[in-house]
């Protein structure tokens, strides 16, 4: 039996969910999401309750039932208080500014980087060595967060790069020194 599938999900206050076949839409203060899902789970809201159930316990229907729980469960979570992932730049001369909607990343290339983040999506820059991304569809979040990441990795020998919030780097030792050369 599915642990996490089982949970019912509570509906805050002004969050409302519509379920029309395999489409799913959770509406809040927050926005607006809709989701398909798989055709053989079965989602029923009463009382203020989402319920996921499946059909039999075949390891598909197993698996496919946490899974639509879950994202049921983010969605109605993203539309009530949103999701935030904060990135730090570590770096001399690694910084970030905000332009209008768009960010601009100086991470030590020949070019600064101009990001524009996609609809729904608010990027915050609390200082010049932090970004935070802020969004309602928690994937969304996570991809720009890692899209962002991505223009410069934290790499392990000095630890520069953007990273996560709290990330932590295996550092690795340099070369050796000179030992061997010459006689």
């Amino acid at each position: 039996m599915s642990r996490i599938g089982k949970q019912p999900i509570a509906l805050p206050s002004g969050v409302e969910v519509t379920v029309t076949g395999s489409h799913v839409a959770v509406k809040g203060k927050r926005g607006e999401l809709s989701r398909t899902i798989s055709p053989s789970i079965r989602v029923s809201v009463s009382d203020g309750v989402v319920l996921v159930e499946r059909p039999s316990n075949s390891s598909l229907h197993r698996s496919m039932h946490g899974l639509t729980r879950t994202l049921v469960a983010n969605m109605v979570e993203g539309v009530n208080t949103g999701f935030t992932k904060s990135l730090d730049l570590v770096g001399v001369g690694y910084r970030v500014a905000k332009q209008g909607e768009d960010v601009v990343l100086s991470l030590g290339y020949s070019h600064p980087i101009r990001y524009t983040p996609p609809a729904g999506i608010s990027l915050e820059v609390p200082n010049p060595t932090s970004i935070t991304v802020n969004g309602s569809d928690k994937e969304i979040v996570g991809q720009v967060a890692a899209k962002l990441r991505s223009f410069r990795k934290p790499e392990p020998y000095k630890g520069k790069g953007v990273m996560y919030k709290g990330e932590q780097i295996r550092r690795k030792a340099g070369k050796s020194g000179k030992a061997g050369k010459g006689k």
